[in-house]
């Protein structure tokens, strides 16, 4: 044994089995990760259960526990009628259980998935459809709705959304030149003019909306619950159906593709429990792009002079130990600052420079994307400093001599050589900060994430990127289905999914850097290492 310790065996076999056992730990948070969030979107069979008390439910079998008292957990669905998504029955009070293959699974806009059979469609109150011909009737109707909503939705999000900026820019124009002193009777028609203008475009518009959705509003149909109770449900209301019991293969994966394209693409609803999560994808991709664009070029020119330029001495020393401590405060520590020095002290100051005529409501004085990629700027430079001051101490004494020996100055020596050999290191101090700051949560709560955000902060207004708005991110959007949502129980799969997609987005930055930083160490490997 002591021989063992000596030559230092003992040790590597250590380090090797503790990496293993961390790769092992990733993997299988993963594997647990992908397993309860890859399936979210597949339509599995519903069985219809009927009790020895009479009782019938419809429902998806999620949970089999077969302990003391065995028990089966159902996802219902019809939160409008039974109040919850899920419930538990007793395996003992179970008399029969079947999959009949006229259960219908009907997505709604609001109170979630419906679960039922098909008795009629209407049209304004005339039943027009029942029976085997109600399931073609239903599909053809349904898509007309999709269509005129999906008109409607453009109108008010576009064309409608387009000319209400304009009002609001023209209102805060005469604003303006109230508070500067400078608006005359002349100035003041022509603007009021120009809203009024804007304002009967609206009208128009918001008629031609109105008349779209009452297009939809006589569209029903009626369906029947397991007990026999009928419900009515207006076609605008529905998103999809299907009949997952007559589903054959290619059809499930079909439906499987077009939830998941709905999932990466649609807008969230349902307090987020539904829908898609885009403006969240834009938000997290966007905010770790800002990021990256503030924190490398300070976290650069910072290694650089500790690095290349400063006298090493205690104070150079004392730099460093603080760049190290500050890596290790605790996040929200930095959403403080965030709020504090950027938010009130910068923001402010801009609003009272820029836009006085726009306070007390402020313009960038309050929480929004500029503000929030700066704070996790400041969490994550470190990073960088620490792996930019690594990749410049490993560029080799000799070529630096080389240069200067040539009749390089010590700038041209730091731009045209070590710079670009240190670049490999230098993306990797990129990827860990990236890495870190998109899945940051706590700074982001108080300098400009929210729960739902009607405007990207990209969009086809004038100055088309708007840093100062809010913005959805995947990480507050897994806290606050997952914690703050009113059915918690039923948002799981969901807080699964978006982890997975949040971890998928993280690997796929990281692998664009790591590919460039790949082919620029092969580049410079031949000169320098």
């Amino acid at each position: 044994m002591k021989k063992l310790f000596k030559s230092g065996d003992i040790f590597l076999w250590f380090t090797a089995a503790t990496l293993g056992a961390i790769i092992m730990s990733v993997l299988g948070l993963l594997f647990v990760v992908s397993l309860n969030g890859v399936g979210v979107f597949w339509p599995a069979s519903l069985a219809e259960i009927s009790l020895k008390n009479g009782s019938r439910f419809i429902g998806e079998i999620t949970v089999e526990e077969n302990s003391e008292s065995p028990r089966i957990q159902i996802k219902t669905g019809n939160r409008d009628i039974y109040g919850t998504d899920f419930k538990w029955l007793p395996s003992g009070e179970i008399n029969s259980l079947s999959y009949p293959e006229d259960i219908m699974l009907v997505e709604r806009r609001e109170f979630g998935p419906f679960l039922g059979r098909l008795i009629s469609v209407e049209e304004d109150g005339r039943t027009i459809a029942s029976g085997n011909e109600a399931w073609n009737t239903l599909d053809n109707l349904t898509i007309r709705a999709q269509k005129l909503l999906e008109q409607k939705s453009k109108i008010e999000k576009y064309e409608i959304g387009s000319i209400n900026s304009e009002i609001e820019r023209l209102r805060l124009e005469i604003k303006r030149l109230k508070f500067y002193g400078e608006l005359d009777s002349s100035r003041l028609n022509a603007l009021d003019h120009a809203i009024g203008q804007k304002q009967n475009e609206y009208t128009s518009l918001q008629k031609t909306a109105d008349d779209l959705a009452g297009r939809t509003s006589g569209l029903m149909a009626t369906f029947s619950i397991a007990d026999g109770t009928t419900k009515k449900i207006h076609l605008d209301k529905i998103i999809r159906f299907a009949d997952p019991n007559r589903m054959g293969i290619f059809e499930k994966w079909f439906f499987y593709f077009s939830k998941v394209g709905e999932y990466l693409f649609d807008e969230p609803r349902e307090s987020n429990m539904e829908g898609g999560v885009f403006p969240a994808i834009f938000g997290t991709v966007m905010m770790s792009l800002l990021m990256t664009i503030f924190v490398v070029p300070f976290g650069v020119v910072a290694a650089l002079y500790l690095r290349e330029y400063a006298h090493q001495g205690w104070l150079v020393q004392l730099i460093r130990i603080a760049v190290n401590n500050l890596a290790g405060v605790p996040s929200i520590v930095f959403g403080i600052f965030g709020l504090g020095f950027f938010v009130y002290a910068c923001g402010g100051t801009l609003d009272h420079w820029l836009y006085p005529e726009r306070l007390p409501s402020p313009t960038w004085g309050t929480g929004g994307i500029l503000w929030a990629s700066l704070t996790l700027s400041l969490l994550t430079v470190p990073v960088v400093i620490v792996a930019t001051e690594e990749a410049l101490t490993s560029v080799p004494k000799g070529v630096r001599d080389a240069s200067l020996a040539l009749g390089a100055t010590k700038w041209q020596t730091t731009w045209k050589i070590v710079l670009p050999a240190s670049t490999p290191g230098i993306l990797t101090g990129m990827i860990l900060a990236m890495a870190r700051g998109a899945g940051e949560v706590a700074p982001l709560m108080i300098t400009g994430v929210v729960k739902l955000a009607p405007n990207l902060p990209l969009d086809a207004n004038f100055p088309f990127f708007h840093l100062d708005r809010k913005f959805m991110h995947l990480g507050f959007h897994i806290y606050d289905v997952g914690f703050q949502s009113p059915n918690v129980e039923a948002a799981k799969p969901m807080v699964f999914m978006t982890a997975l997609l949040l971890i998928t987005i993280v690997l796929l930055l990281n692998l664009t850097a790591i590919i460039i930083r790949a082919r620029l160490r092969k580049k410079y490997q031949g000169s320098t290492f």
